[in-house]
C-alpha cells in the first residue's frame, strides 16, 4: 500500500516515514511538506492513504483534507503531536472526510527507531477498508436470543457513522427538542482518545444532553449517549450498555453492526435506525438485521454523504426503509419516535 506523508516537521517527517517502511507491505509514495504542496501532490499522484498533520504553514490540515476529498479523494488519517488542544479541528477535518487521528511516533533520543504502534495499527485498519489487506474479514457476532429485561424501555433511537460523520450527527442533533422522548445511542468511528472530545463537542451543538457511554448504563429518554472505547459498544439481555474486545477482528472499534445487531436480539420495543456517511460496509448487515425485526431504517442518501460507503452497502442489502438527504433524517426520527410513544411496537 502507498503511504504519502504530510508534515512540515522534518523529525516527525523521518518518524512516520520509519513507521511505514518498518511494514513491507507499505510504501511511502511521497512527502509533502505542507497542505498546499500535498494538494498538488495528491493530484498529481494520489496515494492509497495520506499521513496528514493538523497545522502546518500556507494550508493547515482541515483545509487541506477538504480540498484533497473533493479533487482527488483517497484515505486520510491525521497524525499530530497537538491532538488533545484540538478537538474541534480533528472533527473539522473528519467532517470533511479524514477517517480518523492518531499521534506523532517520536525517535528515539540517539534517533533510534520511532514508537509507531498507533500508526501502524491505524494504517492496517485502512488497508482493511480499501481492499489492500489479505487479513480475514470479521465475522457478524453471532445472534444472541432474547431475554426477559429489568428497566422501562423508552423509544431508542440508534446512529451508526463514519468518515463525516461528526457533522452530519451535529446537524441532526441540533434538531432535536430538549424533551426529546427518546434514548439515542451514537457509534461514530473515532478512536477512544478522542471520545471524550467529540462528546463535549457535541455537547454543545444540541439543547438535548449528549454523554459518554458507560459499562452497565440503563438508558434514558432525552439523552444522547456516544460510544467511547476501542472496545464494541453492545446492548445486554438486560438492556444495560456494555463494552466487550468481541468479536476482536472487527476492522473497527466501535463496530456499528456488532451494537445494531445487539440491539436487534434484546430491544423489546421496535425503534429507529440510522446509517450514516462512512467508508466501508460497516453498519449494513446490522441495519438489515433491525428492519427484519420491525424497526424503521434509515441510509444517508449519496448526495449527502462525505464519502457514499456504509449507507450505500444498507441499500444495495435492502435494508433501508427510507433513503433521505441528511437535513431530513432528524424529522424522520421525531415522526417515528412519536408514532411509537403512543403504542407499543
Amino acid at each position: 500500500m502507498r503511504v504519502a506523508i504530510v508534515n512540515d516537521m522534518l523529525l516527525a517527517v523521518e518518524a512516520l516515514r520509519r513507521v511505514v517502511a518498518s511494514a513491507p507491505e507499505y510504501e511511502v509514495a511521497w512527502i509533502a511538506r505542507n497542505g498546499a504542496e500535498a494538494v498538488t501532490k495528491a493530484a498529481q499522484d494520489t496515494p492509497d492513504l495520506i499521513l496528514m498533520d493538523l497545522l502546518m504553514p500556507e494550508l493547515d490540515g482541515v483545509a487541506a483534507t477538504r480540498q484533497i476529498m473533493a479533487q482527488s479523494p483517497c484515505a486520510i488519517v491525521l497524525v499530530t503531536a497537538t491532538v488533545s488542544g484540538h478537538g474541534a479541528k480533528v472533527f473539522e477535518a473528519m467532517g470533511y472526510g479524514a477517517l480518523d487521528a492518531v499521534n506523532t511516533p517520536i525517535l528515539g533520543p540517539q534517533g533510534q527507531g520511532a514508537s509507531g504502534t498507533e500508526v501502524l495499527a491505524k494504517i492496517a485498519m485502512v488497508a482493511k477498508l480499501i481492499g489492500k489487506s489479505t487479513a480475514r474479514k470479521s465475522r457478524s457476532p453471532n445472534s444472541i436470543q432474547p431475554d426477559s429485561f429489568a428497566h422501562p424501555t423508552p423509544p431508542l433511537v440508534v446512529i451508526g457513522a463514519s468518515t463525516g460523520g461528526p457533522q452530519a450527527l451535529r446537524t441532526i442533533l441540533s434538531q432535536f427538542p430538549a424533551n426529546f422522548p427518546a434514548a439515542v445511542v451514537i457509534i461514530q468511528h473515532v478512536d477512544a482518545q478522542f471520545a471524550p472530545g467529540l462528546t463535549e463537542w457535541m455537547n454543545q451543538q444540541t439543547t438535548i444532553p449528549v454523554k459518554i457511554a458507560q459499562h452497565g448504563q440503563v438508558l434514558q429518554a432525552g439523552t444522547v449517549s456516544v460510544a467511547s472505547t476501542n472496545h464494541h459498544l453492545i446492548v445486554q439481555a438486560d438492556l444495560t450498555l456494555a463494552y466487550t474486545p468481541e468479536p476482536s477482528q472487527c476492522v473497527y472499534r466501535p463496530s456499528v453492526d456488532v451494537f445494531f445487531n445487539s440491539v436487534a436480539a434484546h430491544w423489546p420495543r421496535k425503534g429507529v435506525a440510522v446509517l450514516l456517511t462512512g467508508m466501508g460496509k460497516d453498519g449494513a448487515m446490522g441495519l438489515k438485521s433491525l428492519y427484519a425485526a420491525g424497526w424503521h431504517t434509515i441510509a444517508q442518501n449519496r448526495e449527502t454523504c462525505v464519502v457514499y460507503g456504509m449507507p450505500k452497502a444498507a441499500v444495495e442489502l435492502g435494508a433501508a426503509k427510507e433513503v433521505l438527504p441528511l437535513p431530513a433524517i432528524a424529522s424522520a426520527c421525531m415522526e417515528q419516535v412519536s408514532r411509537r410513544w403512543t403504542r407499543r411496537a
